[in-house]
Formats: C-alpha cells, structure tokens, sequence
C-alpha cells in the first residue's frame, strides 16, 4: 500500500510519516507548508506542496503515486483562532475534508485514518476517564469542524466502501528528536517555556477547580506514541474491507497543570513559582482519556511518560530558541 499523509511536514505528521516509513509503509507527503517543514521529513519521502482543498492536485497525486490509503492530518488546529476565524475553519477543516474524500471515492482509494481530537468532547461530565461513549458537546468552531469531520468521514466510508479509522488525541506533547519539536506556542508546555525564556514566572489559570489540587487536570500523550498510534490503525485497516472505528488516544493518566509546572521547572532548572491568574471560562476541570479500546482494537498503548514529553519538548525548545535558560 502507498499511504498519502496530509499535513506531513507538520510537527504530529512528520512523526507519522517518520514512523511508518520506518516501519516499511510507502508514504507520501502532501502539505501546503504554511506550518510545515520540509526538512523534517526523511530524504527518500516525497513532498508534494499544495492543499487539500485543490481537488485536480489530489487527483494527479492518487494517479502518479498509486494512493491506496490517507492519513488526513491537515487541518487549522488553534481553539482561540477558531472562535475568532470560524468561517476560515469550516472553509479549510471541513471544505479540505470533503473534497480529499470526494477525490479518494473518485480514485477508489478504500482506507482512511482521520485527524480528530477531544476537542469533539468539549468540556466532558464529571467522569474519572472520557471514553468515545461520552457525549461530544464541542464548545469551539474546531471542536465543531472535528466532530463534524467524524460525521462524514464515517458517512463516506459507509456510502463508497473505505475502511476508517477517527483517532480523538488528547494533549499531544515531547518529540522524537530536537529539529522535529513543535515550534508554536499554542499549549501549555511550550507556553510555560516562553515565559520562562522572557525571564517571566509560569502562569496558572485558576486553582480552585474541584481537582486535588485546583488546577485543571488533562491528559498527555507524546507524540512518538500518537506516531505509532497512526502505525496501528493503517495496519488495521491494510486488512479491513470496510467498517468504521473511532478512539481515543491518551495514557489514561491525568496531570494537573501545577504539576506539569513543576516538572518543567525541575527540567529547565527555572523553579519560580507559577503566577495564579482567574481561571477561563470553559476550562474543563478533569479531561483523561480511557485508552482502552485503543488497546483492545489497535493493540496500542503509550508508552512513554509525562518526564520523557518535557526533557525531549525542552530540548527542542533550546534548539529553536537559543536565547532559553538553561540549567
């Protein structure tokens, strides 16, 4: 099988395409590198720059590489952004979506692996683990754009036969290697590590959620482990006629944001103590994931911890940004 990943370049999709090319996979990379980069993917994978949304590039694309199967990971991602940019969002999350499955129908492609996220739970019950039976109540445009994309990826699946597979992420967070850290500074770690490189304490948005110890608890996942994720579930759809599954893709482990702020200091050598801010409307108290069907379907399960994600996030955040404290 050829194995076409959307958004390859990107910090989530080089890790896949890293992963299972190293794996065997063949894999193609499409992206329009407005956050992509091109040096992080292997020499030998092919790079075609362009959009999702350019229905006649995915078409010479399926032709001339023999598309079998589609990763689709690209997609806007930033929550704030979306609320701000809401038509933007629908336009390029929804709009590539439709027209990356109406080229895939056209070229009989029949396996495809969907980008999705928590964000579809938006602010879940007061529940030990969110499992995919949780209802989705997104409180964001993208929440939305992902929760819809789940929809129709299912509806397409059913109506021209693909096997799919809707993997929800929860906290993506670490890197394989330094150059392949993410360089945005959009979640919590690499938030931390900014204000810590402009000499400025950690911020803490509320600390009277009803949590041990009042801060938000989340789950996090690194990213060689979302990887492999990917790995398993085009593996099981390189054998599957038809069908949908959707699961999540944590630890199953919660760590409250004071913690995490801990370990980031223990790590950069910064201990300050963290600033309490108010905390933001919306913020969901405790959001872990139950990873068990994941496990049951994918036989996947992480397998690195919180320490790895923030050692191998501040070494590439030191490589990215010279001016870092360093320990």
């Amino acid at each position: 099988m050829t194995w076409l990943i959307t958004g390859g370049a990107g910090y989530i999709g080089a890790h896949v395409a890293r992963v299972m090319a190293a794996a065997g996979e063949d894999v193609v990379v499409l992206d329009d590198i407005s956050s992509g980069v091109p040096r992080r993917l292997p020499g030998d994978v092919p790079l075609i720059k362009g959009s999702s949304l350019d229905a006649e590039l995915l078409r010479r694309v399926f032709a001339e590489h023999d598309v079998t199967g589609i990763v689709h990971l690209a997609a806007r991602k930033q929550v704030g952004e979306s609320v701000e940019q809401p038509l933007r969002y629908y336009r390029e999350n929804l709009g590539g979506l439709t027209t990356l499955l109406e080229a895939a129908a056209e070229a009989g492609v029949r396996r495809f692996v969907f980008s999705s996220s928590a964000a579809v739970y938006g602010n879940p019950p007061d529940v030990d683990l969110v499992s995919e039976d949780t209802p989705c109540v997104p409180v964001s445009p993208y929440g939305e754009t992902k929760l819809a994309g789940e929809w129709l990826v299912r509806a397409a699946g059913r109506a021209h036969g693909m096997a799919t597979v809707c993997l929800r992420y929860f906290n993506v967070a670490g890197s394989a290697s330094p150059e392949l850290a993410d360089t945005g500074v959009y979640n919590v770690i690499p938030m931390v590590f900014d204000r810590l490189t402009r000499d400025e304490a950690p911020r803490i948005f509320g600390d009277t959620h009803p949590t041990p110890d009042g801060t938000c608890v989340r789950d996090y996942i690194h990213v060689s482990d979302l990887a492999e994720a990917h790995l398993a579930a085009a593996r099981r759809l390189a054998s599957a006629d038809g069908g949908d599954l959707t699961v999540n893709i944590g630890r199953g482990e919660g760590v409250s944001v004071r913690e995490l702020v801990t370990l980031i200091g223990e790590v950069s050598g910064d201990r300050r103590p963290a600033v309490v801010e108010p905390m933001r409307a919306g913020d969901a108290p405790r959001a872990v994931a139950d990873a068990s069907l994941a496990a049951r379907e994918l036989g996947w399960a992480a397998r690195r911890g919180v320490r790895e994600m923030v050692d191998s996030a501040w070494a590439g955040w030191c490589l990215h940004h010279p001016g870092a404290p360093r320990v």
